[in-house]
C-alpha cells in the first residue's frame, strides 16, 4: 500500500487524486510539471487514452521494497512482497510457457541504504504468480563498495563472490545471465582494488558455466591513452582503500535475433550480449564466443549542436550516463535498432555534463550507420526541454503499436509517447520509501523507479483483472489563478 504519510494526495482513489489536482492547479497556477516537483502533485494515474496507447501491464520494484504489476489505470493486479534491481516479469516463451514468473531479490542484509545497486543481496530468483519460490541463486558475502569505506567480502569472478545488480535475463536455454561486481585488485590503478563488473551464465541448479570480467578487457573500450591514465588515477572519495567503481555497468540484455546477423554481421549474433557503462559513457556487444567487445558506441562522442538537434537520421552526438540499452527485438517498430535513455547526467573520463538547461533524452539509434534515426525530448511533448529529466536510473521499451513506454526514473514516472511524442498514457508511482541517496547525509523520502516494463495481457494467468478507462488530463493552459476577494 502507498505511504499514508507522503503525500497526502497519494491516499486518494484515481478519481478523488485527479480532482485534487485540477484544484491545486487552479489554486496555485501550475503550468508544467517539470523535474523540479512541486511538494503536492498527482500520483497514479494522471491520464490514459485507451484509443492511442498501447494497452498491458507494467511492472516495477517500487520505494516500498514491493514489486508490483498494475493495469492501465494504475491498479495493482499482482504484487510480489520482494524488491527487484530489477524486478522482472518472464516472458513465457523462454520460461516453459510458464506465466507471471518474476526474477525478484528474495534476501537483503541490512545496512548501507545508500549504496544500492542490489549490492546488498543475499540471494536473487524466480516466483511463480503464487509467490512461490521456484529457483534461488545465492553469492558470498556482501559487498558495501558505493556507501561505506569497507568490503564485507571480497573475491573474483571464478570465486563466486559476487552480487547481482541492476540487470539480469533468462536465455532460452533455461539458464540465467547475471550482472555481477566483482572486488578485486587491477594493475595500474590507484585505487588499491576496483568494483569490477562481471557477467554469469547460472544454470537452473546454481553452476557458473559462462563468465566474462569487464577489467580483463580494459583496452577493447576505446579509451584515449589519456582517458585511460585520467580512470587509472581516480579515487572514491580521494581514498585508495575504497574500491572505486570505474565503469557502472547498469544494463544486460541479449542481443536476440536481428536484420544484421541475418545479413552476415557477425557483430550482431542472436547469442551476443549487450551492455552500457555509465560512468564511461559505453555501448557494447560482447561477443559470446571469444569474450571479445566486438562493436560499442563511445566513450567519446562529438558534442551535441543546437543547430542540428533536432535533424533526424544524423550522426550520434554527447550521450551521457545512459541507461537500459539494448536492440529492440524482431516483430516491433524499429526493429534491430538500438533504443537507449540517454539520461544526460554527469559521467566520462573526463567528465562531461548536460549543461545549464539539464535535460533527458530517448534515443533510437541505427547501430550500423551509428545515426540517430528517432528522439524524444520534453520538447516533443510541447512543454520545456527540463520538463524531462532524470540524471540516473531509468529505462525506455518499444511497445508493439510503435509507442515508447519510458521510465523517467529519478521522479517516479512512468509515460507512453507516440512516434510523435504525444503522451497518451501517464502513471506516478505513490510508492514512497526512506533513502539517504539524494538526502546530502539526511534521510529523505522517494518514489523513484530502477525500471518499467512492459507486460503483455498473455505473459500472466488468463482471467488476471484488468481495466482500461480513459482519464481525462487537466488542460493546463485554461488556468487562470482566481481573483482575490
Amino acid at each position: 500500500m502507498p505511504r499514508t504519510d507522503l503525500p497526502s494526495s497519494s491516499r486518494l482513489s484515481a478519481p478523488a487524486r485527479g480532482r485534487r489536482w485540477v484544484a491545486a492547479c487552479v489554486v496555485m497556477g501550475l503550468t508544467t510539471l517539470a523535474h523540479a516537483f512541486p511538494s503536492v502533485y498527482p500520483t497514479g494515474v494522471t491520464r490514459y487514452d485507451p484509443s492511442k496507447a498501447w494497452n498491458g501491464y507494467v511492472l516495477f520494484s517500487a520505494q516500498d521494497k514491493q514489486t508490483h504489476l498494475i493495469d492501465m489505470n494504475g491498479n495493482d493486479v499482482k504484487v510480489w512482497p520482494y524488491e527487484g534491481f530489477p524486478s522482472v516479469l518472464l516472458d513465457p516463451a523462454v520460461n516453459k510457457g510458464r506465466r507471471g514468473h518474476v526474477l525478484v531479490q528474495l534476501a537483503n542484509q541490512a545496512g548501507n541504504q545508500g549504496g544500492g545497486n542490489g549490492l546488498r543481496n543475499q540471494s536473487v530468483g524466480e516466483l511463480d504468480w503464487n509467490g512461490k519460490v521456484v529457483w534461488e541463486w545465492k553469492g558470498v558475502g556482501v559487498q558495501d563498495a558505493y556507501g561505506g569505506t569497507g568490503v564485507a567480502t571480497e573475491g573474483t569472478a571464478s570465486a563466486g563472490s559476487a552480487r547481482q545488480h541492476h540487470d539480469w535475463r533468462r536465455l532460452p536455454n533455461g539458464n540465467t545471465v547475471i550482472l555481477v561486481n566483482v572486488v578485486r585488485p587491477l594493475a595500474g590503478f590507484k585505487a588499491d582494488k576496483v568494483l569490477d563488473d562481471a557477467i554469469y551464465e547460472v544454470t537452473p541448479s546454481g553452476q557458473i558455466v559462462w563468465q566474462w570480467t569487464a577489467g580483463d578487457h580494459l583496452s577493447e573500450f576505446g579509451f584515449s591513452a589519456d582517458s585511460l591514465k585520467l580512470l587509472k588515477d581516480t579515487l572514491t572519495r580521494g581514498d585508495k582503500t575504497v574500491p572505486f567503481d570505474y565503469l557502472h555497468f547498469n544494463n544486460l540484455s541479449v542481443v536476440g535475433p536481428n536484420k544484421w546477423f541475418d545479413a552476415g554481421d557477425q557483430r550482431f549474433h542472436p547469442d551476443n550480449l549487450l551492455f552500457d557503462s555509465r560512468n564511461a559513457n559505453i555501448i557494447g556487444i560482447i561477443d559470446r564466443k571469444t569474450g571479445a567487445i566486438v562493436w560499442r558506441l563511445g566513450p567519446d562522442y562529438p558534442a551535441a549542436n543546437p543547430a542540428t538537434s533536432n535533424k533526424l537520421p544524423r550522426p550520434v552526438d554527447q550521450i551521457i550516463g545512459q541507461h537500459d540499452a539494448h536492440i529492440i527485438p524482431h516483430g516491433l517498430p524499429g526493429a534491430g535498432h538500438l533504443l537507449v535513455f540517454d539520461n544526460q547526467g554527469e559521467a566520462g573520463y573526463p567528465r562531461v555534463g548536460p549543461g545549464t538547461q539539464a535535460r533527458s533524452r530517448v534515443l533510437e539509434i541505427d547501430p550500423v550507420k551509428n545515426e540517430i534515426v528517432w528522439q524524444y525530448t520534453g520538447a516533443n511533448s510541447g512543454r520545456v526541454a527540463w520538463s524531462f529529466y532524470s540524471s540516473f536510473i531509468s529505462s525506455a521499451r518499444r511497445l508493439p503499436n510503435g509507442n515508447t513506454l519510458i521510465d523517467e526514473g529519478m521522479n517516479g514516472r512512468v509515460f507512453q509517447v507516440t512516434p510523435k511524442g504525444e503522451i497518451v498514457w501517464e502513471y506516478v508511482s505513490p510508492y514512497f520509501g526512506e533513502s539517504r541517496n539524494g538526502g546530502d547525509g539526511q534521510a529523505v523520502q522517494t518514489n523513484t523507479l530502477y525500471r518499467a516494463q512492459p507486460v503483455p495481457y498473455d505473459w500472466v494467468p488468463a482471467g488476471t483483472p484488468r481495466t482500461e478507462k480513459a482519464v481525462q488530463a487537466p488542460d493546463i493552459r485554461t488556468f487562470r489563478i482566481p481573483a482575490q476577494p
